[in-house]
């Protein structure tokens, strides 16, 4: 089962953030808090999200709607990444057959593509 955070204990743990912070990221929306009986709790990649939400806004005084916009585009990026490693595995499990002739075809799409910069 994954392990909740209160507002408390994320404040006490990440480097960076206060409740006044931790709840203008919540307000913007680029992070949500799960509802436990006990209150607003956070999760693992919730502390991470957060840790890095801190760290782009120290270091590239972001604002919050920017924050928002690098926060999806991250999100996305994730999201491909694991898109592709799915692939990646289902080609994995092809025979030798089917795996050449799919290499073929990516590197004559990728051809393409760079013609068409």
């Amino acid at each position: 089962m994954a392990r909740h955070y209160s507002e408390a204990e994320v404040v006490a743990i990440l480097d960076g953030l206060d409740p006044d912070r931790l709840r203008s990221f919540v307000s913007a929306h680029v992070v949500t808090p799960v509802v436990t009986p006990q209150g607003a709790a956070y999760t693992e990649t919730d502390l991470a999200r957060l840790q890095l939400l801190c760290d782009l806004s120290d270091f590239y005084d972001l604002p919050s709607d920017s924050l928002g916009m690098v926060m999806s585009l991250i999100d996305q990026l994730n999201t491909a990444r694991g898109d592709m490693r799915a692939l990646i595995q289902a080609v994995a499990t092809e025979p030798d057959e089917v795996r050449g002739r799919i290499q073929k075809s990516v590197r004559r799409l990728r051809i393409v593509t760079v013609d068409r910069k």
